[in-house]
């Protein structure tokens, strides 16, 4: 016999609905893989809306704040992962959705993408940029040492110091170096020497661990830290071949702790080495200026001027009278000169003077004191005035006349 059928309502349908999922085991824990596909960061709530999909199908999914908060990754369209939650149904819309409690990249580990995705993220913000790495001091007085004070690393850092350079002094910052406390101990160590500047260089570090142990050095926050840092930072975290962001962004990275010491300071036998090497060239560099200076107070002292003064002091007086004697010379030479000059000068000066002309024979005649040099200038009755050599007269005009075309000057007899 068939039930009665019930009248529903809505939420009565997917309550009931709800609970057949939430009622199947096989429902309450399942591992999805898929593909991401219309991911949504609501940022001020945390939660994170995505869907899965694979060549044939897509399911809804939802990933809460608290959730989401522990994702070493940042999820992305496109990104393969393996989900795991559970199945549920969202009462609301009526529809079913995957309700994601965990979440990892598929074929590649979520510390491996969260490292990589930083790293491109600071590295396209200039974070690594080698123009902004600091250069270290030659001769550090002080040392920073940032690390746990249990490791290795402390031993291996203290003693490469004492023995390459013990003048330098260390300020030690015990810090955790791994664990979830360790990222925020690390920031607070480096902005400390920062602030108070008690220190020439930073050694920054810890010994070999797996990606998980020395995920601190990962953290986003340290590594900005050591961008920020005013005091240039040596990166020293685990072997030779672990590589961290704090490496890339430090003013230097050094394969080992024990490296990074060696780094830090100068070596004091090479220093002695050197300073003993100087030593030398400047020893021997004072005794060839010596030598030298000993020479030529040699040079000089047996110089003739010196044996015989009076002897120098006779042929400098001889050089003496040479020299007046050509000047005197030179000098009546140049004066007969200049008046051969003056009188050549002289000579053309009366050639071209008015009077040499007036000697001649020439006259001047003018009018209204004006000199008369065509028939234009005068008229008939006009008075002009005549200037010859020994003196002047005046005299009338009776007429004019312009010379005729082809007709010749007619020169006195007596001129000729």
């Amino acid at each position: 016999m068939l039930d009665t059928p019930v009248l529903l309502t809505v939420s009565q349908l997917n309550t009931y609905i709800r609970s057949l999922f939430d009622g199947d085991r096989n429902l309450s824990c399942v591992f999805v893989s898929g593909e991401i596909s219309n991911f949504t960061d609501h940022y001020r709530s945390g939660h994170l809306y995505l869907s899965l999909k694979d060549e044939k199908s897509v399911v809804k999914a939802v990933m809460f704040a608290r959730n989401a908060s522990c994702l070493r990754f940042r999820p992305a369209d496109g990104m393969r992962v393996i989900a795991r939650g559970k199945v549920s149904v969202y009462e609301v819309t009526g529809q079913y959705q995957l309700y994601i409690e965990d979440m990892q990249p598929d074929g590649l580990g979520a510390l491996e993408l969260a490292f990589e995705q930083l790293k491109a993220k600071l590295e396209a913000e200039g974070l690594f940029a080698e123009e902004r790495k600091r250069p270290l001091p030659p001769f550090p007085e002080r040392i920073g040492v940032i690390t746990s004070p249990t490791g290795a690393a402390v031993h291996d850092i203290l003693t490469v110091l004492a023995r390459r350079y013990p003048l330098a002094s260390v300020i030690f910052c015990p810090v955790l170096v791994q664990g979830d406390g360790a990222a925020p101990q690390i920031v607070d160590a480096l902005e400390r020497f920062s602030r108070l500047q008690c220190a020439d260089v930073i050694i920054l570090g810890r010994g070999g661990g797996s990606l998980e142990d020395l995920w601190p050095f990962n953290e986003e926050s340290v590594a900005r830290a050591v961008a920020a840092c005013s005091v240039p930072v040596i990166s020293a975290v685990g072997h030779e071949t672990d590589y961290t962001i704090c490496d890339f962004a430090a003013d230097l990275r050094a394969p080992t702790p024990s490296a990074a010491a060696e780094l830090a300071v100068p070596d004091r036998g090479k220093l002695k080495s050197e300073i003993e090497y100087q030593r030398v060239l400047m020893r021997n560099a004072a005794e060839s200026a010596a030598e030298a200076a000993r020479a030529r107070l040699e040079a000089l002292t047996s110089a003739s001027v010196l044996r015989s003064p009076i002897d120098f002091v006779e042929a400098k007086r001889m050089q003496a009278d040479r020299l007046t004697e050509r000047l005197n010379r030179a000098a009546v030479q140049k004066v007969s000169e200049t008046k051969a000059m003056l009188s050549a000068s002289a000579g053309q000066l009366n050639a071209l003077s008015p009077l040499a002309v007036l000697s001649r024979g020439y006259s001047i005649a003018s009018k209204h004191g004006r000199v008369i040099s065509t028939v234009e200038n005068v008229a008939a009755g006009d008075s002009v005035s005549v200037l010859v050599s020994d003196g002047k007269f005046t005299c009338t005009v009776n007429e004019t006349g312009k010379l005729r075309k082809n007709e010749k000057r007619q020169v006195p007899s007596d001129y000729e």
